[in-house]
């Protein structure tokens, strides 16, 4: 069976079937299926004007799928790396700031059974957390056990 061609509009639709995307991250992956000059850019303002590409939809996609998980960093990490408008970024981690704390304890929870009992478990115990984007002050109040009740 002869394989079908797909244009860069079948492509770009095929790729926001799967999930959200932003438009940085398109033009990174279609960018290769490009035959003409600003091809590419028309098709994603014709998705964009249509409301196919949302950059407020990818946002709201990852805290979805990702905050339960990761911290305020990792999560910037991700925004940023999709080519998420600064703005958007910022308003997205200030929805995170009151959640930070109770996000932090229940993935600490999840993973370990009790606090540290020395250095070398409460360094082990803060690396983890810090590698899933959580901050230096909120790891130490889940390990410290500080304000249980807040």
């Amino acid at each position: 069976m002869p394989q079908v061609q797909l244009s860069l509009k079948g492509r770009a639709l095929r790729l926001l079937g799967g999930r959200e995307h932003s438009r940085a991250e398109l033009e990174r992956k279609l960018g290769k299926y490009e035959e003409e000059p600003e091809q590419l850019a028309r098709v994603l303002d014709d998705l964009q004007a249509k409301g196919f590409i949302s950059e407020q939809r990818v946002v709201d996609s990852v805290l979805h799928r990702r905050a339960q998980r990761l911290g305020a960093g990792r999560i910037r990490q991700e925004l940023q790396a999709k080519g998420i408008d600064g703005e958007l970024v910022t308003q997205a981690l200030q929805q995170l700031r009151g959640t930070e704390l109770a996000r932090a304890r229940e993935v600490w929870k999840r993973k370990f059974e009790a606090p540290p009992h020395d250095a070398a478990e409460r360094g082990r115990q803060s690396r983890f957390l810090a590698a899933r984007g959580f901050g230096g002050e909120v790891i130490q109040r889940v390990l410290g056990g500080a304000g249980e009740d807040d």
